[in-house]
């Protein structure tokens, strides 16, 4: 009976502590350029998107199913490419300050969210190396508009991914 009674009290333990570990969430972080720009006025320091930057727009949002959370720079280019993904998901842009941003508190706010990230040839690799806690990226060639980055965080493993699309 005593060993029953052990058995039973073990049996109990070992699925308590089974049922205190927490289920690791996945966080993944889509970052995009923003889609081709109106070059008509060089000195436009904010210019919209063209017709070819606003097919490219339309497209990522196809791609992007199931979005928590959509971040864009404060330009209408980075926010016209965010746009279509956001209203497809039912957001609202949120708009980000790449050069003063809290990356663990972003970190802790969006956990577990897929998110998509749009910003310039400068701030994408600045803002994913961030991410990864190394320099991995260098800035984006001028004429690149198709990189999407995808990177991965599930418990205290972190991937990243360079996928080229047209």
């Amino acid at each position: 009976m005593k060993i029953m009674y052990s058995i039973i009290i073990l049996f109990c333990s070992c699925n308590l502590v089974s049922c205190q570990q927490t289920k690791e969430e996945t966080t993944v972080y889509y970052l995009i350029r923003h889609a081709e720009k109106d070059m008509k006025n060089p000195g436009d320091k904010n210019p919209a998107l063209n017709k070819k930057g606003q097919q490219r727009a339309k497209k990522w949002a196809k791609m992007f199913n199931n979005i928590d959370a959509v971040y864009s720079t404060n330009f209408i280019r980075t926010k016209s490419t965010a746009a279509p993904t956001a209203k497809k998901n039912n957001l609202e842009v949120n708009i980000y300050n790449p050069f003063k941003i809290d990356i663990e508190a972003f970190k802790e706010e969006t956990k577990g969210k897929r998110v998509v990230i749009v910003g310039h040839t400068n701030t994408i690799p600045r803002f994913i190396n961030q991410l990864l806690g190394e320099k991995k990226y260098g800035e984006i060639d001028e004429s690149e508009y198709g990189n999407l980055y995808k990177i991965t965080i599930k418990g205290d493993k972190i991937s990243s991914e360079l996928i080229k699309t047209n």
